[in-house]
């Protein structure tokens, strides 16, 4: 009998980090129903050397926490991980939400959330960073084989790769977080259309996500440092003054 040679994918590590050992709970239960190994802290100073360590695949990451606070614990993170890390925030921390994402966070979820929501989101930011890092000799060989399949959308020198979680801009990839992909995605599918910080809140954030507009302000501001030539005159993604954003259709 032959034996199946086909190696299984390594389980994934999530670290949760919660001053509440409630929320720690209801995660570490719902996920590890989905097969992934758990790591906890309960405090800033813990979580970062737990992460250093054991060097998880993601983590979710409460802003409130004893000892050293949510967002320093995020940039010291990110520093010597390339991990995606979800914020968990309360529906008032809409600085601090601003200032992780100048930090580097990757999402959000706000509280109290729903764990399907949160579940989902999870495994949206593992295939994207999974993705990121295929070997570039592999990378070739399913482009080659995906050929046929053109699932992406092109705007002048912005294109996108909906399977892949990808942007190119003049055939540069392009690093972007999953809710900065997101984002540039729905303007890309109506490319010339004006749309308000409102809907993108509504559409991208979600019906949990009661926001404030400034976080796609700053969203949209990283997004044009990374895809534009002169932030202070962007060709790709357009500010219509007063009303909201657009990809434009005309270099």
């Amino acid at each position: 009998m032959e034996e199946n040679l086909e190696l299984e994918k390594p389980v994934k590590k999530i670290l949760i980090v919660d001053d509440e050992q409630a929320i720690i709970d209801v995660l570490v239960y719902n996920l590890a129903r989905e097969g992934y190994e758990l790591l906890e802290a309960t405090d800033g100073v813990t979580a970062v050397e737990i992460a250093l360590q054991e060097k998880p695949d993601l983590m979710l990451l409460d802003i409130m926490l004893p000892r050293l606070d949510g967002l320093s614990v995020c940039k010291r993170v990110k520093n010597h991980l390339n991990i995606p890390i979800l914020m968990l925030t309360a529906k008032d921390e809409e600085i601090d939400k601003i200032v992780g994402l100048e930090l580097g966070a990757d999402d959000y979820i706000t509280k109290p959330f729903s764990v399907r929501e949160l579940v989902a989101r999870v495994k949206a930011n593992l295939r994207k960073n999974e993705i990121a890092n295929i070997p570039k000799e592999t990378t070739q060989e399913i482009e080659e084989a995906e050929e046929e399949k053109d699932n992406t959308i092109k705007v002048n020198d912005l294109e996108l790769d909906l399977d892949r979680f990808e942007v190119k801009v003049r055939g540069d990839i392009i690093d972007l977080t999953l809710r900065e992909f997101e984002v540039l995605k729905f303007l890309a599918t109506q490319p010339g259309q004006v749309v308000t910080r409102e809907t993108l809140l509504e559409k991208v954030w979600g019906y949990e996500y009661y926001g404030d507009i400034r976080t796609v302000d700053v969203t949209v501001r990283r997004i044009r440092e990374k895809i534009e030539k002169d932030t202070s005159n962007p060709k790709i993604l357009i500010t219509k003054r007063g009303v909201g954003y657009y990809i434009a259709t005309k270099k």
